[in-house]
């Protein structure tokens, strides 16, 4: 069996895994915002305190985002993703033992430390298997885990709280990543590195494309030329180009929203709408459903878009167009009269945004050598955080204030206002050239 041929399963297999390790990374920081209700009762913490609770993960989950993915670049996407998801895992155990908001605090730094580098590390794997015409619906399967973790996350919790205690949720979901660590380590192996050194993404020998001209990142004159393939340019180089710039804006702008929704739905739906936490376990986990489902759905609509002979960068952004849309009605979330039209106006967002995140996350695999996309998605997703960080901050301070009602307007002009800064970005900074635009399509 060629080589070609005896990577074909192993890459979904990884891919696949990748799936689970971006769902314990949703599970594990989901647990917390399901257990809120309980936890700031137990440990009298306030909303404000919450917040703080929920920022210090965001600070080093913003630092961990831009070192984790140069450690991806770096040591490997083996190496990489064992030590991230050990790191959080222990992490996740540790919660157990908190005892006030500082020692939660304290535990939710360290559980960011380690999930930094679980979507570079994914990002990363993809694109060093898959070819650019099957590139987003990888990504969509490895991203899509995180809906997974959302959606599993509210009855899990609450139905392990009722069986072995708060603290107990905490020890089980931190053996689980263990044991991730252990099956991913045995699957990955030495037979990994010959994955990483098909052409072509595994696709057989009829299907192979010429090889790329080398030229550097930072060359942006020369559009008709794409890097080399497995070019490792340094951050400064990286952080000359505008769309680098961009793509960290645009996760400035639109990860507070999906931070508010990760963070402070259960809250929410507890303090404002009166849902118990039974109710909590059976509602929120609803919009995280509709976002696994589009994380695929949005792969596959842009793949087949390509396919149809549309150019890459136009089927992306097409998508994220159609999203940015959709997300618009959520505004009313806050306003509407019942628990479950709140719950299909947070389901509406959630759709939009697994169409989103799964064509942003392919276009940085689509414009950048796969050395760089590691740190790309990295130094944009720490960009991302610090903006939730801030974000977070401010929620806790508005909702003892006032009321959620300016959180969920805002909530709802962000993806159009980061589809804006999309545009300026893609005219500014010139795109690699797209592998295989001239070769077959399957």
């Amino acid at each position: 069996m060629s080589q070609e041929n005896s990577t074909r399963p192993l890459r979904w297999w990884l891919c696949g895994l990748l799936f689970l390790a971006t769902a314990l990374s949703f599970l594990d920081r989901q647990v917390l915002s399901v257990l809120a209700p309980v936890l700031t009762e137990q440990l009298r913490l306030s909303n404000l305190e919450y917040s703080h609770v929920n920022t210090a993960f965001l600070v080093s989950y913003a630092v961990m985002f831009l070192v984790g993915g140069r450690l991806m670049d770096l040591a490997g996407t083996r190496l990489g993703m064992a030590l991230s998801v050990g790191l959080w895992s222990v992490a996740s155990g540790l919660h157990a033992a908190a005892q006030n908001a500082f020692q939660l605090g304290a535990c939710r730094f360290l559980l960011g430390m380690g999930e930094g580098g679980c979507f570079p590390g994914a990002a990363k794997g993809v694109a060093e298997w898959f070819s650019e015409r099957q590139r987003a619906v990888a990504t969509g399967i490895a991203i899509g885990g995180a809906s997974l973790g959302a959606v599993v996350a509210p009855p899990l919790t609450v139905w392990l709280a009722a069986a072995v205690g708060w603290r107990g949720v905490f020890v089980t979901t931190g053996l689980a990543g263990a044991a991730w660590v252990v099956a991913w380590w045995m699957l990955s192996g030495s037979r990994l590195l010959p994955l990483a050194q098909v052409a072509d993404g595994g696709e057989g020998a009829s299907e192979r494309r010429p090889p790329a001209r080398p030229v550097p990142v930072s060359d942006a004159s020369a559009p008709d030329r794409r890097p080399a393939l497995h070019e490792r340019p340094a951050l400064s180089v990286l952080l000359r180009r505008a769309d680098v710039w961009g793509l960290a804006l645009i996760r400035f702008i639109v990860d507070p929203v999906f931070y508010f929704y990760m963070f402070w739905i259960p809250k929410y739906l507890h303090q404002e709408r009166g849902a118990s936490m039974d109710q909590i376990g059976a509602l929120s986990w609803i919009p995280f459903l509709a976002l696994g489902v589009s994380n695929v759905a949005g792969g596959w609509a842009s793949d087949r878009l390509i396919r149809a002979g549309l150019p890459v960068q136009k089927a992306r952004t097409l998508i994220m167009a159609s999203a940015a849309i959709l997300t618009v009605a959520s505004s009313l979330a806050g306003q509407v009269q019942t628990v479950e039209m709140a719950l299909a106006m947070m389901s509406l967002l959630m759709l939009a945004h697994g169409f989103w995140v799964t064509n942003y996350v392919t276009l940085i695999s689509d414009r950048f050598p796969q050395g760089a996309v590691g740190t790309v998605m990295g130094f944009s997703g720490a960009v991302g955080a610090v903006g939730g960080m801030l974000a977070n901050t401010a929620i806790g301070a508005v909702v003892d204030r006032f009321s959620y009602g300016p959180v969920w307007l805002m909530s709802g002009l962000m993806y159009p206002l980061a589809f804006g800064v999309l545009m300026l970005m893609i005219r500014s900074a010139p795109q690699k050239e797209t592998e295989g635009r001239e070769g077959p399509r399957f």
